[in-house]
């Protein structure tokens, strides 16, 4: 079973690594001149696994191939926890490879990963080639520590049979328009309990994240100060009463009985692939997923309907990153391979087809030899877009999104009498764990 980690659940994986990562005194970091040989063994960890983690080691066997002096040493399916605790311990990899863009703030602004200004500048590495939201998240407080390793771009999937046996012709292109779907493609059991639902709206389930849906609203996560702008953003509010009035339509205690009921996302019982869910939020990686686990299953792709028509087709884009540990043991053939895997275009384009991730340089997404069927074109267009947006990085990591979770949690449930008390209250609680993690 493939285990890549949801993104919805990345921020609790990871925050409570985080300060695991950031004890250690680094190893003192001189980069070469320019031309020097490297050689030596370099160990990488990533949390792929399976098909996934088999694309890595090719990948890394035609580094090694142009590369005969450097040895790579893998270490697959080390989620971000694992690889965050042996940083802090002194015995991590040289380079890790992680799922959650959430994490650079904190390591930039820690060292925990170590800032590769230095040998982009050596190396004459042109960062303008990267797409604009990857150069964004890569970098905080002025050092870019990390490098973009492929990249998510999160959209609406739909199963065609079901739509076709509802009368419904096509995707929806607002939420309203998603809640009338929802509501003809649900089926009840004769005792009112959910045997299919249309779209399962609450926000910790597969890929449901605050963070994924923001867009759809256009919501703002942080002032240009950095402080919290939940409280004063209207987008949220919007957001959440649309998603609380399509939970409360469902009944929240139903869809909680259904959930669980339901297999794990990233195995072939996902229910989206089972036909259980009939429109599922989910990234580019999932057309793979589909190949290898649901060949027969008849969907379709679209951008997230949108609250204001003229955002739709922009979306959430997130990805994988890559750095270099502080305790790094060989540094120099860590960025050899990392610049390997993020700015050849030709291996990028290796990659892409093979995860079937968004490649991030400009001449990598224009080669002919990307694979692009009229599916992964949507989500290369929503990656484009400039109306999409990511999740701002903050010293404190994932530590907002973590806390603003909580609060979605109980306003789903109901625990929430006042929402524009709820959302400043929320807003309190962000500003103050970002304090703390700051």
């Amino acid at each position: 079973m493939n285990t890549r980690i949801p993104r919805a659940l990345c921020a609790l994986i990871t925050a409570a690594a985080l300060t695991a990562a950031c004890t250690p005194a680094p190893r003192e970091n001189k980069i070469a001149d320019p031309g020097t040989e490297v050689s030596g063994t370099v160990e990488l960890w990533h949390f792929f696994t399976e098909r996934e983690a088999a694309a890595i080691d090719a990948v890394v066997k035609d580094f090694e191939a142009t590369h005969p002096k450097i040895q790579v040493t893998v270490k697959s399916g080390q989620d971000d926890s694992k690889v965050t605790q042996a940083i802090g311990a002194g015995n991590g990899p040289d380079i890790g490879l992680s799922y959650s863009t959430d994490i650079v703030g904190k390591f930039c602004s820690s060292g925990a990963w170590v800032d590769l200004t230095p040998y982009l500048a050596r190396d004459k590495v042109d960062v303008l080639q990267l797409n604009p939201t990857t150069r964004q998240y890569t970098e905080y407080g002025g050092k870019r520590c990390a490098m973009p390793f492929l990249a998510d771009a999160y959209g609406l999937f739909y199963n065609k049979d079901l739509f076709a046996k509802a009368g419904i012709a096509g995707p929806p292109k607002t939420l309203d328009e998603l809640s009338e779907d929802a509501k003809k493609l649900t089926v009840r059991n004769p005792d009112g309990s959910l045997k299919r639902v249309g779209f399962l709206p609450l926000f910790d389930f597969y890929e449901n994240a605050a963070a994924h849906l923001a867009p759809t609203v256009g919501a703002k996560w942080l002032t240009a100060d950095g402080k919290s702008a939940i409280g004063a953003d209207p987008a949220w509010k919007t957001l959440l009463t649309w998603q609380k009035s399509l939970v409360d339509w469902y009944g929240f205690d139903n869809l909680q009985k259904f959930r669980a009921g339901l297999g794990d996302e990233f195995s072939a019982d996902n229910a989206f692939q089972k036909g259980q869910v009939a429109i599922n939020i989910d990234a580019e990686y999932r057309l793979a997923f589909l190949k290898d686990q649901a060949p027969k299953l008849s969907y379709g792709v679209a951008p997230l309907p949108t609250s204001d028509a003229g955002r739709y087709g922009a979306g959430y884009v997130t990805g994988n990153i890559m750095g270099i540990a502080k305790n790094a043991k060989n540094p120099e053939a860590a960025w050899e391979l990392i610049k390997y895997l993020t700015t050849n275009d030709t291996t990028i384009v290796k990659l892409a087809n093979s995860l079937r991730n968004i490649p991030t340089t400009t001449a990598s997404a224009a080669d002919p030899a990307l694979q692009v069927d009229p599916a992964f074109k949507t989500f290369m267009d929503i990656f484009a877009n400039p109306n999409s947006s990511t999740t701002p990085p903050s010293a404190s990591g994932p530590a907002y999104q973590e806390t603003f979770q909580t609060f979605t949690n109980s306003w789903q449930a109901g625990k929430v009498a006042n929402l524009d008390a709820g959302l400043a209250e929320a807003d309190k609680q962000v500003n103050s764990v970002m304090t703390l993690g700051g």
